[in-house]
C-alpha cells in the first residue's frame, strides 16, 4: 500500500507538531509545505525533505499531495479547508474548526460535497487518562450524572499575545475559550453529551486583546446534567492547572495537573482501591502517551484506508465550538441561551 503524502499550510509554531507526527506515523510522508514566508518554510525543507511553496493554489495543483493540514490562524481555516476540499484534498484542521458556526459548517459540507475526509485536531481525546476515563463513562459507570467541571487556570503573559499581530483579535483567534480551553471543552462534551442551554460571564481583565483573558459560564446539558467551566489566561506567574471533574450517582472522578494528564481522583462503585491505584500508576507511569497530533494523522490514514469518518470529524469538531459560541453569545447579551439559539 502506497504512502499517503501530506503537505502542512501555515509554518508557524503548531506546524512542528504536524510535521512530527507525521513523521513518525506509519506509511506517511511530509511531501510539501506552503507559508507566505518563505524562511518559515526553511527548516521544513531541510529536516522534513518537504518542497517549499510560497502559493497555496500553487501546491494545491500537485497532484500527488493526499492530505492538507491546516495551520493557519484560527480565522483563516474555512477559506483554505474550502479550497483544499475543492482540489479534492482531504483535510486536517488545527483547533478550532474555524471561528463561526457559519465558516464550520461551509469546510464540513465542502469536505462532504466533494468526497474527502475532515478530521479536527483535538488531539487530547487520546491522553491515557482520558482514554480510561471515557471507557467507564461508555461503561455507565457513573450512572446518572451530577455535574462537571472544567477548568483552566493558564498563564499567556503579554509577551505572548505581542509575538504576532493576529494573537487576541476576535477575527483570527479568539480569547482563552476559542484558543486555550477548548480542548478541555471538547473533552468535557465527549464525556457529557450535547448542550441544551448556555450561560456566561466573561473579561478581558489584564492582556491587551481584543478578546476574553478570562470566562466563567454555566451549562446544562441535554441529560439534564450541569456543568460549570472556568478558563483563564491570566493566572500568575505560570500555568496553575487543567482539570476535568465528572460526578455520578456511582462515581467521582477528577483528571488534573497542569495539562489534565493524571488521575488525581478516582472512585468508582464496585472498583477496588487496589485497582484504582493500578490504574493510577499506568497513568503515572506514561501520562502523555503517543503524542496525540501523531493519532489524529494515523487516524487519518486508517480513514482514507477504510473509507470511514476519522474520529475527531468535522460534526464533532464542531460541538466545541458551538459551546464557545454559545457561551460568547450569552456573555454578550447578558442572558442564558438555549442551544438551538446559538448562532
Amino acid at each position: 500500500m502506497r504512502k499517503i503524502n501530506f503537505a502542512i499550510v501555515g509554518c508557524g509554531h503548531i506546524a512542528k507538531k504536524h510535521a512530527e507526527g507525521i513523521k513518525h506515523a506509519d506509511g506517511v510522508n511530509l511531501l510539501a509545505v506552503c507559508d507566505t514566508i518563505a524562511s518559515n518554510m526553511d527548516p521544513y525543507v531541510k529536516e522534513y525533505g518537504a518542497k517549499a511553496y510560497e502559493n497555496f493554489d500553487e501546491m494545491l495543483r500537485n497532484p500527488d499531495i493526499d492530505v492538507v493540514n491546516i495551520c493557519t490562524p484560527s480565522g483563516s481555516h474555512a477559506p483554505l479547508a474550502v479550497k483544499a476540499a475543492n482540489a479534492k484534498k482531504h483535510v486536517i484542521v488545527e483547533k478550532p474548526i474555524a471561528l463561526t458556526l457559519s465558516d464550520a459548517k461551509l469546510i464540513i459540507d465542502s469536505c462532504k460535497e466533494n468526497g474527502v475526509k475532515l478530521a479536527v485536531l483535538h488531539p487530547n481525546r487520546f491522553r491515557p487518562a482520558m482514554i480510561e476515563l471515557k471507557k467507564a463513562v461508555d461503561q455507565n459507570r457513573f450512572g446518572k450524572f451530577s455535574h462537571a467541571n472544567a477548568t483552566v487556570r493558564w498563564n499567556r503573559n503579554q509577551e505572548y499575545f505581542d509575538q504576532a499581530p493576529w494573537r487576541g483579535t476576535k477575527s483570527l483567534d479568539g480569547g482563552v475559550l476559542m484558543n486555550q480551553a477548548i480542548h478541555n471543552l471538547d473533552l468535557l462534551l465527549w464525556f457529557m453529551g450535547d448542550i441544551e442551554e448556555v450561560y456566561s460571564m466573561s473579561a478581558t481583565r489584564l492582556r491587551n486583546i481584543e478578546a476574553e483573558d478570562v470566562s466563567t459560564g454555566l451549562v446544562r446539558f441535554k441529560s439534564g446534567a450541569l456543568g460549570v467551566i472556568e478558563a483563564a489566561t491570566t493566572i500568575y506567574p505560570k500555568n496553575f492547572e487543567e482539570s476535568l471533574s465528572i460526578f455520578g450517582e456511582n462515581a467521582t472522578v477528577k483528571i488534573g495537573g497542569t495539562t489534565a494528564n493524571f488521575i488525581e481522583h478516582w472512585v468508582m462503585e464496585g472498583i477496588s482501591s487496589d485497582s484504582v491505584l493500578q490504574l493510577k500508576q499506568s497513568i503515572d507511569n506514561n501520562p502523555y502517551g503517543k503524542p496525540g497530533h501523531q493519532c489524529i494523522i494515523e487516524d487519518m490514514v486508517q480513514a482514507i484506508n477504510e473509507n470511514r469518518d476519522p474520529i475527531v470529524s468535522g460534526e464533532e469538531g464542531i460541538k466545541a465550538l458551538q459551546l464557545v459560541a454559545g457561551l460568547y453569545q450569552s456573555a454578550e447579551k447578558g442572558i442564558p441561551l438555549k442551544a438551538k439559539d446559538i448562532e
